[in-house]
């Protein structure tokens, strides 16, 4: 059977999206690359993190579009560009997982793959990749499928949430439990309830699996996909590879990975995920981490040189420019971005309503603007 890190792969899903952090993140620059943090965006940070764990060639990536591969290539040249697959059509997480599942497993069918999305921050980073190895482990050993549970900070209405079960086993320190079931994101008043039981954790959407048991669970959970997947396999490597993963790929229908698989799937564990997480939905999570001035306020300069902020009596405000003088007066616990063509205000706490002007901008189907 060999060793687990002999078979160690990772899988990071960049599939855009990031609507809540409009009118940064657009079609055509979703958030996974917007440089938020310390001059790098989110893909290069989630890049070199599994890079610690693993070399390049064992690292993978699934997106929807060649121009995105285009740009995760020039953002991360360690990159194998053959290791970057391009989605044909957008069918949500679980064709996307399946996807890049079948490449690694045409490449190692023992191999054991740590998935991740290309939009999150975890800290501290030492406790996230013990997590990520010991979970890898057990999944490799025991083709048990794992989910990583992050222990809930505040009562969160935004993510989904996982129950655990009994306890199971501590490896190196970390905690396994059986997975009694996932829940769908929560009113406020269940949220709370979860938070203060101490039994549910955020579903972080990330999981440990080998290849073999995830496609063994789609082929039980949804045949639809599993088959496409089959014609997608057979081609990898043969010049009819481009054709067959276009056609197959968009014979699949568009469902998530918890609905396709893990929801119905019994073969599942979750790991505490003991470590601060989050995946960046909305720009109040962008001022909670970034570094704060003595007011409380967190100031981005933006892409276009010129910017300023000038700033009377403001506190706890999130402020990025974009070329031009911003001037406020006052005005506490705001989120104020500003881009070439769009300024957006909002209170900081109701910062996940920005997607509400972003549907309405599609009703209007204004795609210059998205």
């Amino acid at each position: 059977m060999g060793n687990y890190k002999d078979h160690l792969y990772a899988l990071i899903l960049a599939g855009g999206g990031g609507t809540r952090l409009w009118p940064k993140s657009r079609e055509k620059t979703p958030k996974q690359f917007l440089q938020l943090f310390n001059k790098k965006t989110l893909t290069q940070i989630t890049a070199e993190r599994l890079n610690r764990l693993l070399p390049w060639e064992r690292i993978f990536v699934v997106t929807v579009s060649q121009a995105y591969k285009k740009e995760i290539l020039k953002e991360v040249p360690g990159f194998l560009p053959e290791n970057v697959v391009v989605e044909p059509a957008r069918r949500e997480t679980g064709p996307a997982h399946g996807l890049g599942a079948t490449f690694i497993f045409k490449k190692d069918p023992e191999a054991v793959i740590i998935t991740e999305s290309a939009d999150r921050l975890v800290n501290p980073l030492k406790k996230y990749l013990e997590t990520l190895l010991a979970s890898a482990k057990e999944a490799f050993e025991q083709k048990v499928m794992i989910a990583m549970g992050v222990k809930a900070r505040y009562p969160n209405t935004g993510y989904g949430h996982i129950k655990r079960g009994k306890k199971l086993q501590t490896t190196d320190g970390i905690t396994f439990y059986e997975l009694e079931k996932f829940v769908e994101k929560p009113p406020l008043s269940l949220a709370k309830k979860f938070t203060e039981s101490g039994n549910y954790y955020w579903n972080a959407g990330q999981f440990v699996w080998r290849a073999d048991s995830i496609l063994g669970s789609i082929t039980k959970h949804t045949p639809q996909i599993s088959k496409s997947l089959a014609e997608i396999e057979g081609a990898i490597g043969t010049k009819e590879q481009a054709a067959v993963l276009k056609k197959s790929y968009r014979a699949m229908p568009k469902i998530s990975i918890d609905y396709a698989v893990a929801e119905k799937e019994k073969n599942f564990w979750v790991v505490e995920g003991n470590f601060n997480w989050t995946d960046i939905g909305d720009w109040n999570e962008v001022w909670k981490n970034l570094p704060q001035d003595k007011d409380g306020n967190v100031i981005i300069d933006g892409e276009e040189p010129g910017g300023r902020v000038i700033n009377i009596d403001t506190s706890n405000a999130l402020i990025q420019t974009d070329g031009r003088l911003i001037a406020v007066v006052d005005v506490d616990d705001v989120a104020i971005v500003d881009s070439k063509d769009i300024l957006l205000v909002c209170k900081r706490s109701q910062a996940q309503s920005v997607k509400q002007i972003v549907e309405k901008l599609k009703e209007e189907k204004r795609k210059d603007l998205l």
